[in-house]
């Protein structure tokens, strides 16, 4: 695995693998990798010819008070979890490098990052896909993988792609869930054993809202309110949001007449966790 650190030499290797007919695939990633991002690798490595994958922790995404300086880094653990992998370039740039001086342009995806957790962290979609476009401008992938964990990011990468007429195939990769269903996160190693008993009823309560349409239900009010209700039972979580929308245009919706996502943000302790699950097929 070659290990890249300037802009530059980044983009010289993808303009030399796509002359030499390659097709690149792309992972871009905070580190701290866990079992989640390596079954990215997995998924984008059996498309491409060569894989790439990036680790920066990105400042622009982070907003006032929140754990930019303590996000967990991993970069030893992170190499050698990519070598087994085999993945081929692993792009570890600077801030500068990503950040010159003077640096002032960004990239607003208005209406899919609206609610949900874009009311939460006003500043994190605008980050976040400002670094995205310029990891693929530097990287020229062919295609990229995201995972469903992060839902509305997923969206927001896609209709960005969309909107911007990039020739890039994006990939969901597969929520990932730990033995207790607590879906894979860098800051789960924040949680304490109180903490992480507490985190557990999130997964509880997306399968008792999933079971509530299973047995017909489709009211979204009604679905959201037996979600709740778990999530409430007991102290120990503060709900920040749980809401049900079209899994296509995270748009709201009354019921659920084809693919819906039942989406989840909130306090454990002193950790923000969000979790998802997808219910629902089109209806004939």
């Amino acid at each position: 695995m070659q290990v890249v650190l300037s802009v530059e030499e980044m983009q010289n290797i993808a303009d030399r693998l796509r002359k030499e007919g390659k097709r690149i695939g792309f992972v871009p990633t905070m580190g701290y990798l866990h079992e989640a991002h390596l079954s990215l690798v997995r998924n984008v490595k059996s498309r491409c010819d060569r894989v790439v994958v990036s680790i920066f922790v990105n400042p622009t995404q982070f907003g006032p008070g929140e754990d930019f300086e303590r996000y967990p880094r991993d970069e030893e653990g992170d190499k050698a979890k990519l070598e087994r992998e085999g993945v081929d370039f692993l792009f570890m740039p600077g801030k500068a490098e990503m950040y010159p001086p003077g640096y002032q342009t960004y990239v607003d995806v208005s209406e899919v990052s609206k609610g949900l957790c874009g009311e939460f962290r006003p500043r994190h979609f605008r980050g976040m896909a400002t670094i995205v476009l310029k990891l693929f401008n530097v990287v020229k992938p062919h295609v990229a993988v995201f995972g469903e964990k992060d839902y509305q990011q997923l969206m927001v990468i896609k209709q960005m792609v969309k909107d911007l007429n990039l020739n890039i195939e994006i990939i969901p990769g597969t929520l990932m869930r730990e033995e207790d269903g607590i879906a894979m996160s860098s800051r789960n190693t924040y949680l304490s054993p109180a903490d992480r008993e507490n985190a557990r009823r999130i997964y509880r309560s997306l399968q008792k809202g999933k079971e509530l349409f299973d047995s017909g239900e489709r009211r979204v009010s009604s679905i959201v309110k037996t979600v709740e209700e778990v999530l409430r039972s007991k102290d120990g979580i503060v709900v920040q949001y749980v809401e049900i929308r079209d899994a296509e245009t995270l748009e709201k919706i009354d019921r659920v007449n084809g693919l819906a996502v039942i989406a989840i943000a909130a306090m454990v302790g002193s950790v923000r966790l969000i979790d998802n699950m997808i219910i629902g097929r089109s209806e004939q």
